[in-house]
């Protein structure tokens, strides 16, 4: 075996592949620095945040490096990838990843797993915005809790600075509207207002904008799939087979505007009886399993039913914050970290990646 350099080094790792996309990680641009010496340090860039797969990639790391007869240090870092769309589609250039959350219909949950699945990004390492684009009945303020800093126009008052919710820039209409005042708005305000939101607000640099859709196909969903290539969809369902007669409407709409399906997060799956253990399909069981399969496309997460979820939503602290080391928000978490890998996907053949790494 030739002699530990980084350059020998580089050349063992280039025969090493990334396990969710099949490309060398050294063509894939994942591999950083490598410093050598009475061990071998070596900066690995991982797709996405809780990569799934980290456990698999290290150990083919390892083996690739185990002729050196070094021991082998891994430095992990996080580069999100990012697809540039056409120029002239270039809404939001300082964000990477832009993720629709829908629904078939109203009353499934979807505001919650936006606001849950926004904030376990977060807290996998990943810099993210919230974008409630419900407009007739925006939540995610309300979720959120009070702002660390409210909604306002910068001092030059050319940008829209968004209210920050627990770390995370938030955006909704709920800011520009007295509470307890409907909004009685036709398609083309609600296209304006998006586009507003879109191009005048400072949201800064992101690796992920979640946008959380008002139910159904309607003006919204048509407008945001105008203003800017989504990187892709995520529909939130429920088990019982009414709930899913709507969800296929969800897949055949994200279809027409063009944007790929991600996959499907069946929320409500069970209960679990706190003090038994028992478990009780309350909505029917396996219907988001079934569809999915169905659909070819993913099953990225169950949601039980738990007072925590609710509660959180009810008093402005999603379960992911406020009961971090929980059962559900490891559901969360494992959910969030299933939809930003299906995200990498998507982009594993477009252009390099952002140069740009950190620690995590």
């Amino acid at each position: 075996m030739s002699d530990a350099t980084p350059e020998t080094i580089r050349q063992a790792l280039s025969t090493v592949e990334d396990p969710a996309i099949g490309r060398s990680i050294v063509a894939g641009r994942q591999v950083g620095e490598i410093r050598v010496g009475d061990s071998i340090r070596v900066e690995v860039a991982l797709i996405s945040p809780g990569y799934p797969l980290k456990g698999t990639l290290e150990t083919r790391i390892r083996e690739a490096l185990e002729p050196f007869a070094k021991p082998i240090q891994i430095e992990w870092k996080l580069a999100v990838p990012r697809k540039p769309p056409r120029q002239d589609l270039d809404r939001l250039p300082t964000v990477k990843n832009v993720i629709a959350v829908g629904a078939g219909k109203g009353g499934v949950g979807k505001s919650t797993a936006a606001v849950n699945i926004a904030m376990a990004l977060s807290r996998l390492g990943a810099s993210v915005g919230l974008l409630d684009a419900d407009i007739y009945g925006p939540s995610v303020p309300k979720m959120m809790g009070p702002p660390s800093r409210p909604c306002d126009k910068s001092v030059s008052g050319e940008r829209i600075i968004p209210a920050l919710h627990r770390g995370l820039p938030v955006m909704s209409v709920d800011f520009f509207v007295e509470t307890g005042r409907a909004v009685i708005w036709r398609g083309p305000m609600i296209h304006k207002l998006l586009q507003q939101f879109l191009e005048d607000v400072d949201w800064g640099e992101l690796d992920y904008l979640i946008i959380d859709l008002p139910p159904g196909t309607g003006d919204a969903q048509l407008s945001l799939g105008q203003l800017l290539p989504i990187t892709g969809g995520v529909i939130v369902t429920t088990p019982q087979e009414v709930a899913l007669l709507d969800v296929r409407k969800a897949v055949d709409m994200f279809a027409k505007l063009e944007v790929p399906l991600l996959g499907l997060i069946e929320n409500m799956s069970h209960y679990r009886c706190p003090s038994c253990g028992h478990v009780d399909h309350i909505f029917s069981s396996g219907g988001g399993k079934r569809l999915a399969q169905e659909l070819s496309i993913e099953l990225l997460g169950q949601l039980p039913i738990d007072n925590s979820v609710s509660a959180g939503g009810e008093t402005g602290n999603p379960v992911v914050n406020a009961v971090p080391d929980g059962e559900h928000a490891k559901i969360f978490l494992d959910t969030a970290a299933n939809i930003a890998l299906a995200a990498a996907k998507l982009h594993a053949t477009g252009p390099k990646r952002s140069s740009l790494l950190r620690t995590v």
